[in-house]
Formats: C-alpha cells, structure tokens, sequence
C-alpha cells in the first residue's frame, strides 16, 4: 500500500469522507475504476451508457475529478463519460515510483489511461489545469482527440493575470484552508460554490500532494479537432476578451461566454449552460 499523503489520520479521514460527499451527486449509474498507468494507479469515474459517445474529461488542480458531478449529471443521458483523478494531485490515484515532470510525462500518463479503457480515440475535455493537459494532449497526439472542450483553460490563449498569480503561488509552496478560501473568494467575487465541493478542497490542503508540471502556453496553437472554449465572463484568472480574440482567431474553434461565471465556479456553478454548451458541440 502506498504511503499516506496525510500526516495525520484525522485528516485523511476527512478528505476521504469529503471526497465521498461530492461523488454522491454523481449519476446513479457512476461506477469506479483503477487504471494504470507508468506513474502509478489512476482512479476513474464513469457513468452513461455503454453505447454513449465517449468523452473524458480533466478536471483542474487539486478540484479531483468529482468537480465533474453536475456537467457528468447533463451528460451521462448520452454520453459515457470518464473523470480521472491526475496522478499525485488530490484524489484516489496511487502515484507509482515515476513521477510526472514534464508534459511528455502527462501526455504518456493519459495515452495509459485511454488505452486502460479501451479509448481509441475520444472527445476530450478539460478545466483550468485539465484543459492545458486537454489541449497539449490534442497537439501531441492528434490521432486521438475527436473533439476538444476547453473550460476556462489556463495559459491556453492568454497568460494567467498577475493578480491570480500574485495570490496563487503561495498556495503552490504551501497550502492552507485561509490561503485558498482567500483565492476563491476573491477569484470568484464572493459567488457561493457548491458547499460540499468546497469542503474537499479545503480538507485536500492537508495532503502532501506532488508538485505538478508547471504549464507553459503552446507555442503553436494549430489544433487538428473542432474546438470548444468556455469563458468566465468575470474570471479574474486570466483576460477574458484576451482569451476570447485569441481563441476566435483560430480556424474551428468556437467561444461560448458566460457572463456571470469565473475561474473557479466553472465546473461546479452554472451546470446547465455548460453542458448543453458541451453538447451542442459533440453533436
């Protein structure tokens, strides 16, 4: 059994009860898996029928793949959706001797989870950190990426803005409950998040989580899948406009924006929209 991430039982225990809180707001039909992978075992959810239309998607740092519970929910009618866990972030991944130091690394960890299940290829989708992988993915290994969902991507189209960085750097070299309310709460202006969601990733900031790769914006941006990019209208992340004239300059790629979002309540808040924008654009 690998080692704990937490110092303490107690915390452990509360990140695994958190952790369960959110999956109960998957779809019925939500079934676990452990797939591996050269850096360690990865846990995946999946829900929707067999035969649906598959679609795997990212979620961002340290948010585990139960942040996917509502957009899953808009989709699981239809499609057969996957949520892995990044190995070494927060969740039920097992990270292996092997760490993830480079994207090659992230791009050869997914290549591993596609193939644990049987994906050949796929639409793919992603938040924040999830979407850069989603995104660097696609350019790497073209062959494999039908479609693209990009929610809110980060250093996709526009660098992430001093103010974001300014606040969430510290919580890169140590994180605590006050330092990451104090980003979301001033990220999002104050909007309320989903409670239980937010619980997890207050109870994540008493794990030794590894470090991950340090994103770097494309330097070609020639995507072979249609595209589709989510903006918060009031994200404080990254320059929305910057993100969207980048975004529409390129040839099969759409922007939808909406208005009252931000970085962070994108995936939890807002679900209907986005899922019916994800929709539209795999069908």
């Amino acid at each position: 059994m690998a080692e704990s991430v937490f110092t303490e039982p107690r915390r452990e225990a509360d990140f695994q009860t958190a952790y369960d809180a959110v999956l109960a707001q998957w779809p019925a039909n939500t079934e676990a898996l452990d797939v591996p992978t050269p850096y360690g075992r990865t846990r995946v959810h999946r829900c929707g029928p067999a035969s649906g239309r598959p679609l795997v998607l990212l979620h961002g740092g340290g948010a585990t793949s139960t942040a996917w519970f509502a957009v899953a929910s808009g989709l699981a009618d239809a499609f057969r959706v996957h949520a892995p866990d990044l190995v070494g972030d927060a969740g039920r991944s097992v990270p292996g001797d092997t760490r993830l130091r480079r994207p090659d690394d992230l791009h050869t960890w997914l290549d591993a989870v596609l193939d644990g299940l049987s994906l050949d290829r796929t639409s793919l989708g992603g938040h924040s950190y999830g979407g850069w992988i989603a995104l660097t993915y696609a350019l790497a290994r073209p062959h494999r990426v039908e479609r693209l969902a990009l929610l809110e991507p980060s250093s996709c189209f526009a660098p992430m803005a001093p103010a974001y960085l300014l606040r969430g750097i510290p919580i890169l070299l140590k994180n605590t409950p006050a330092r990451l309310r104090g980003l979301f709460e001033w990220e999002t202006r104050g909007r309320a998040l989903d409670p239980a969601w937010f619980r997890l990733m207050l109870a994540s900031t008493g794990g030794r989580w590894q470090t991950p790769v340090l994103p770097k914006r494309p330097k070609s941006l020639r995507l072979g899948a249609p595209t589709l990019v989510v903006i918060g209208g009031r994200s404080r992340s990254q320059d929305p406009d910057r993100v969207r004239r980048t975004a529409e300059a390129l040839p099969d790629v759409t922007t939808v924006t909406i208005p009252e979002a931000s970085h962070h309540t994108i995936p939890t808040e807002d679900a209907d929209r986005l899922a019916a924008a994800v929709r539209t654009h795999l069908s």
